[in-house]
């Protein structure tokens, strides 16, 4: 298993990585109702997040933000590890907009308006999985 980061990897590790970390520092000075809004829509999604105060949520929401763009951006952070944690997070994103009431069209996959800013995000979980299935791999393709 190789654990250098490969020329092809680079467009969409600087991409994606760049959209998480613009993301991670939009939610750095939140306000009150702004943490209320996505902690409560996380909360729905994922049960045991109530038990965590919003604005505490929001912090580790952005941090984890933060690293995990980081970690996209930096080449010394293997593409097996960068994959897995970039497949996690969007498979964490992917579950928030399947659990979530009135993000998908009536017995559907389908996203309604409200759905497709999570649905979207589907690209994410592409390229964390084409980045986890390539560092596994043992030979260039």
């Amino acid at each position: 298993m190789s654990r250098r980061v490969r020329l092809r990897h680079l467009p969409g590790r600087l991409t994606t990585g760049m959209f998480i970390v613009n993301s991670g520092l939009s939610k750095r000075h939140a306000d009150d109702d702004t943490a209320a809004a996505l902690h409560g829509m996380a909360a729905v999604a994922y049960p045991f997040l109530h038990s965590i105060p919003s604005r505490r949520f929001v912090r580790l929401v952005c941090a984890g933000e933060l690293a995990l763009g980081t970690a996209l951006l930096v080449p010394v952070v293997p593409t097996v590890l960068a994959g897995t944690a970039l497949t996690a997070f969007s498979a964490g994103l992917l579950g928030l907009y399947l659990r979530t009431p009135g993000m998908r069209q009536g017995g559907s996959l389908r996203p309604t308006q409200q759905g497709m800013t999570i649905a979207k995000d589907v690209w994410m979980f592409g390229i964390g999985l084409t980045l986890l299935i390539d560092g596994l791999g043992d030979e260039e393709c």
